[in-house]
């Protein structure tokens, strides 16, 4: 257990916050106000549902209440009764024949409620009569636990889509269908410090989370939320952000519902600073994707799903054990006062091997300075190396100098985290080695992190000592903790820097718009010639050019746009021009260009191919070839690509993606994810590219998507030849292919 990431919100503060986001209330969100919405007429503002009185109800209905013995709904209903009572709600059974269930005596149907109710859990095969009669009495929330919806095929998701319209008309909040009892799970009232609160669409995956209690670790929500019918992830996220108590959520995520409400609910924990951590399932992509331009073809909907969740800080793992120890350690440990790790051990095969693992994941491990080696020798025997990582050599956790040791790294203003492997149990050393790291952590804001490797787990120096610490960070593999202060350091930075981008989403459309609109063409792609119009309508820089139709006007037109010139064939069909010879690049004479006319129409009579004209294309050689484009993803819309270019684009597979919107910090962060960023920077005597060019056509082209999304299926600028520093960036080749 550690101290808390964040402070604890005054209730005059909170009550200022909930002003600033607009009231709060249980009903379905309704965008009714201009300002609510962008450009694409997508929403920037989600009201936060009131989930009070879900999860602490006044009273409770419990619709096929039952007490028979061996019956499913007998074991539901008394747990329900419990937890209840644990909350101190009024419990109302609702039973066609029953006068009582465990002794409380039932109504025959929903209308014999004597008072509206906070919570109706629904124990029925069939929960659409039973939500259209609660719709009468007001309740504020419904549980439905039935299964055969959406999960089961067509026809489930039919069903239950008639029963999100009921509830709809209800102004009645439902969780589920296809969802189980975790909500109303008996939590430990024990546990201090901030809490993480828990969202799973499957229950059993979130039992290794709610597990942790048993190592000290505080819960305070769990939301089942099933199949979404209604209530969704992001509803419990926006909610949980809002709680004092929350120090982190952590999240089992198996669909998203709605990618945009996702988004702003991660905003919405971002701007508290509010740490999220998920496990997302569908790392791979079922079916392939068919798409005429390289931008659809270089991320999958995983790779959008991943940068989505980036770009608002979700913090994204891959197991539940990792869940559990990154989600624990951003609930609980205070904020780094500096990035540098020390690795500190017993044994210099130890120190080196997590050392290593360190830097791969990303850690900053500094060298100590030869004052701070001189200072650890003082108790460290010379022939033992102490720059980072630091061996002792076993003998000095044994006595006085152990504590020394540990406070002379932690006092260093380089070191924010001290994180010492015990790979195995080796008493009494090992537990004096405990108690020292235990009572500095109680004396240090640093983070001193205890990887225990002992597969048995039942020693006292670590049941004892290390969990009954509430400063010490304490993991069972070296991965999960390298993980967890990774995602712990890189939270911190991403919350300190972190301006929402929603704030400055364009609400109106650009006077490009216009001009944009009059080019589009339903349902087809545009030609060469078409695309870069529209590029230049958004102030995309493309090369002199013209388009001809005779070879005559094609010597003319190289004479004006200047030797050499490059020459390609230019109509709505063609895809990828190259691959079909209708692309001459280096002409330096007139019967070049009279020859490579004549050549290219021929190509295009004998592929069939209509033309609009040749387009005769001012060269330029020199610069990096990148792509960037647009294309859209079933969950979140318009996104925006950027990557190495050129003929090889699809081989090399180099890009990252982006979801508008978004600002130029995330665009500048696009090309660091680049495997090769380096060609930016001038290699091979090259001086370096112009990234400030390349950054700006990123944040055009995110114009374009917000404000052309419902126009254009995709959008390829291949290649964008990127020039030397200052010089600009030229959009070579374009592909457009409208909705």
């Amino acid at each position: 257990m550690l101290g808390s990431t964040h402070g604890t919100l005054t209730t005059d503060s909170r009550r200022a916050r909930v002003i600033a986001c607009g009231e709060q209330r249980p009903g379905p969100v309704v965008h009714d106000r201009v300002d609510d919405m962008d450009v694409s007429g997508r929403p920037l503002y989600a009201d936060v549902p009131d989930l009070t009185r879900f999860f602490r109800p006044e009273s409770v209905a419990v619709i096929g209440a039952s007490d028979a013995e061996g019956r499913p709904n007998t074991g539901i209903t008394r747990q329900l009764l419990e937890w209840a009572r644990r909350v101190g709600a009024r419990v109302h059974p609702v039973h066609p024949t029953r006068p009582s269930v465990f002794g409380i005596p039932c109504v025959a149907s929903v209308a014999g409620l004597p008072e509206q109710v906070d919570l109706a859990v629904l124990l029925v095969a069939d929960p659409l009569p039973v939500v259209e009669e609660l719709a009468e009495t007001k309740a504020r929330f419904a549980v439905a636990f039935a299964s055969g919806f959406a999960e089961t095929g067509e026809a489930g998701a039919e069903a239950q889509e008639r029963l999100a319209q009921a509830v709809r008309r209800s102004g009645m909040r439902l969780l589920g269908p296809n969802t189980n009892l975790n909500a109303f799970e008996r939590f430990r009232e024990d546990l201090d410090g901030p809490a993480i609160a828990l969202i799973t669409q499957s229950g059993h995956q979130g039992r290794p989370v709610f597990a942790l209690q048993e190592l000290g670790i505080r819960l305070s929500h769990w939301a089942p939320t099933g199949n979404e019918a209604d209530l969704e992830t992001a509803d419990f996220l926006s909610w949980f952000a809002e709680q004092p108590e929350v120090g982190a959520i952590a999240c089992y995520v198996e669909g998203l519902k709605d990618g945009r409400a996702f988004l702003l609910a991660a905003d919405r924990a971002a701007r508290r600073g509010v740490p999220v951590v998920a496990v997302k399932v569908g790392r791979t992509e079922a079916g392939a994707r068919t798409a005429a331009s390289h931008t659809g073809k270089l991320t999958g909907a995983d790779d959008v799903v991943d940068a989505a969740m980036r770009q608002f800080g979700v913090v994204r793992v891959d197991g539940l054990d990792e869940l559990q120890d990154t989600a624990t350690l951003l609930a609980r440990a205070r904020a780094p006062l500096a990035d540098g790790v020390v690795v500190y051990s017993i044994s210099g095969g130890t120190g080196a091997h997590a050392a290593d693992l360190a830097t791969a994941a990303g850690l900053r491990l500094p060298r100590l300075s030869k004052g701070k080696q001189a200072e650890l020798h003082q108790w460290i025997p010379e022939y033992l190396s102490v720059a980072n990582p630091v061996d002792n050599g076993g003998h000095p956790v044994g006595d006085w100098r152990g504590r020394k040791i540990i406070d002379a790294i932690l006092a260093d203003p380089s070191v924010g985290v001290l994180i010492c492997p015990v790979t195995g149990p080796f008493p009494p050393l090992s537990d004096r080695l405990v108690a020292d790291l235990v009572a500095a952590a109680e004396e240090t804001d640093k983070l001193v992190c205890v990887v225990w490797g002992s597969p048995v787990g039942t020693e006292p120096a670590y049941r004892e000592a290390l969990l009954g610490s509430s400063r010490v960070a304490t993991f069972r593999t070296v991965g999960n903790c390298l993980t967890a202060v990774r995602a712990w350091l890189g939270h911190h930075r991403f919350v300190g820097d972190y301006h929402s981008p929603f704030d400055e989403a364009p609400r109106t459309p650009s006077p490009s718009f216009r001009k944009a609109e009059a080019l589009m063409r339903p349902g087809q792609q545009l030609s060469e010639h078409a695309a870069k119009q529209l590029l230049r309508a958004y102030g995309i820089r493309v090369p002199r050019e013209q388009l001809v139709t005779s070879a005559a006007a094609a010597v003319r037109a190289a004479a004006q746009v200047g030797y050499p010139v490059v020459m390609k064939a230019s109509g709505a069909q063609i895809a990828h021009k190259t691959e079909l010879g209708l692309v001459k690049i280096g002409l330096t004479s007139a019967s070049q260009v009279r020859d490579a006319y004549r050549e290219l129409t021929d190509i295009a009579r004998y592929e069939g191919v209509s033309l609009d004209g040749i387009l005769v294309c001012q060269m330029v050689e020199q610069g990096v070839e990148m792509v960037v484009g647009m294309t859209h993803d079933d969950l979140f819309g318009p996104t925006v690509t950027v990557g190495l270019g050129g003929v090889l684009v699809e081989v090399l597979r180099d890009a990252a993606v982006r979801v508008p919107p978004f600002g130029e910090d995330q665009a500048r962060a696009m090309l660091t994810e680049l495997r090769g960023r380096a060609l930016l920077d001038g290699v091979r005597g090259r001086p370096p590219a112009d990234r400030e060019a390349l950054v700006e056509v990123v944040l055009r082209v995110q114009r374009m998507a917000l404000e052309l999304g419902d126009h254009i299926a995709e959008l390829d600028i291949n290649p964008l030849m990127v020039l030397d520093r200052g010089q600009g960036a030229v959009a070579l080749d374009a592909l457009v292919v409208c909705r």
